[in-house]
C-alpha cells in the first residue's frame, strides 16, 4: 500500500517584487496553511518522507505543516522537480521513489496538483485551493506501479473558516 498526500502551497503575496520562485506567503496564506495543518495533524498520518519544491510559498508552507503536525525535519526533502506547474515532472518523481517509502507527503503547485489528484484519485476535484490537501492510497508495493487510486481525504481552508 502506498499514500501520497498532495499540498498545494498557501496563498502567496503579490506585493513584493521578487521572482516567482521567491514569492512570500500572504497573511491569509499563514492562516489557511495553519488551519489545514492543524486539522491534519488530528489524523496522526506519520509519513516516511515529505518532498517539496523549492518555491519560497512552497517551502514556507510546508514548514509550517511540519512544525504543527510535530515532524521531524530530517525527514524534509527539497527537489527542484517538484517546481512543475504542469503535473508530468511530479508524476515521473513519484514513480521513481524508493520503494521502502510508503507514506510521503510533498508540497508544491497548481495546476500539476489538481491534475495529479484527479488522475491518481477517484474524486472530481475542480481546483485545489490554496492550502488544499488531498489524500490518495494506492493498493501497490511499488511506486512505479502507482495510477489509479482511492482519494481518502480532502482538506480546503474553507472547511475550517
Amino acid at each position: 500500500m502506498k499514500t501520497i498526500v498532495l499540498i498545494r502551497h498557501a496563498k502567496s503575496s503579490w506585493d513584493h517584487d521578487v521572482s516567482d520562485l521567491n514569492r512570500p506567503l500572504s497573511k491569509r496564506g499563514f492562516t489557511d496553511a495553519n488551519l489545514v495543518s492543524k486539522a491534519f495533524g488530528a489524523y496522526n498520518f506519520n509519513p516516511e518522507a515529505i518532498f517539496c519544491s523549492p518555491a519560497n510559498r512552497a517551502l514556507t508552507t510546508c514548514q509550517l505543516f511540519m512544525d504543527n503536525i510535530g515532524l521531524e525535519k530530517k525527514l524534509l526533502t527539497i527537489d527542484h522537480e517538484l517546481y512543475d506547474f504542469g503535473g508530468n515532472q511530479v508524476r515521473r518523481f513519484i514513480k521513481s521513489l524508493d520503494d521502502d517509502l510508503d507514506k510521503i507527503m510533498i508540497f508544491g503547485h497548481n495546476h500539476a496538483f489538481t491534475s495529479l489528484a484527479n488522475s491518481f484519485g477517484d474524486a472530481d476535484i475542480d481546483n485545489l485551493p490554496t492550502s488544499g490537501l488531498v489524500m490518495i492510497e494506492f493498493n501497490v508495493n511499488q511506486w512505479q506501479e502507482v495510477s489509479q487510486g482511492e482519494t481518502k481525504m480532502i482538506l480546503k481552508p474553507k472547511d475550517f473558516k
